[in-house]
């Protein structure tokens, strides 16, 4: 588990190995991660963007980036949460993602970004 703490939003990231997942090639591995974002403000906000770089092994990136989070922009509204669950294929046995969020404070129509610093996608068997 990595948490991240600004004085508006936490980020807590759980990643896991999927070792039975059935994937297309060239990718061999998948790995899930749930993202709980947990605004901290004393006002409403919006996300409303995401920005993924992805480092495969040292040998491949690939950067991700779109609307909100599976297909929503969710309103937080101050001291709640909101947690989603998505998915990474790999090519090698370990990789790391990084990125940010872009949120609108709903207040004062002010954007404001939340890096979100690489944490590691590994399988079970390269931790050892």
């Amino acid at each position: 588990m990595s948490l991240y703490n600004t004085p508006e939003i936490s980020i807590e990231v759980i990643a896991h190995h999927i070792p039975d997942m059935e994937i297309q090639k060239p990718y061999q591995y998948f790995f899930s991660y749930q993202i709980t974002i947990l605004n901290r403000s004393i006002q409403p906000v919006q996300l409303v963007s995401r920005y993924w770089h992805i480092l495969d092994g040292g040998l491949h990136e690939e950067t991700v980036k779109g609307l909100g989070v599976v297909g929503q922009q969710p309103i937080l509204e101050p001291n709640t949460s909101f947690t989603y669950s998505s998915g990474c294929p790999m090519m090698s046995e370990f990789g790391k993602m990084s990125g940010y969020y872009t949120f609108l404070n709903l207040a004062t129509q002010e954007t404001f970004q939340v890096e979100i610093p690489a944490f590691s996608l590994t399988t079970t068997f390269a931790q050892n």
